[in-house]
């Protein structure tokens, strides 16, 4: 039988222009993104401003998506609750936005954040952060 799949979807955030700094919520063994489950009927953009709002406090208002950019990867997770404990599919998509102005960041499931400098390249954390910010790299090197 075929592993269940799922999908999360989030930003990278970022500020400056260039890009100076990203955002990384901070769990208890990792750093990892403002991301979540796609909910039925939800497109990848709605799910990744909902769980922005919800994880920091960020509004859509706050930032800017850039539209040229989307990460994609997809790795196997177990989790405990949801599919019984049962390996699954995971999906992940990562969109683009600048933060428009410094905001005050509410934290809803994270023990805290930290605005990384952007000075390529990173070694942050080698499963989704790290690719998903060689592929921006490369994005912004193709940009110019």
């Amino acid at each position: 039988m075929a592993a269940p799949e799922t999908k999360s979807c989030g930003f990278l955030l970022v500020r400056g222009a260039p890009i100076n700094s990203f955002l990384l919520m901070k769990h208890p063994t990792r750093w990892d993104l403002p991301k979540g489950h796609i909910s039925a009927g939800e497109t990848e953009l709605q799910c990744a401003f909902r769980e922005l709002a919800e994880e920091t406090g960020i509004a859509p208002d706050d930032v800017e998506v850039d539209d040229g950019f989307r990460f994609t990867t997809e790795y196997y997770v177990t989790y405990k609750k949801k599919f019984d404990g049962r390996r699954c599919l995971k999906t992940l998509v990562i969109l683009l936005a600048r933060l428009k102005h410094d905001v005050q960041l509410v934290l809803t499931e994270h023990e805290g954040f930290r605005w990384f400098d952007w000075s390529p390249p990173h070694q942050i954390q080698e499963l989704t952060i790290d690719p998903l910010l060689a592929e921006l790299e490369q994005y912004l090197a193709n940009s110019r």
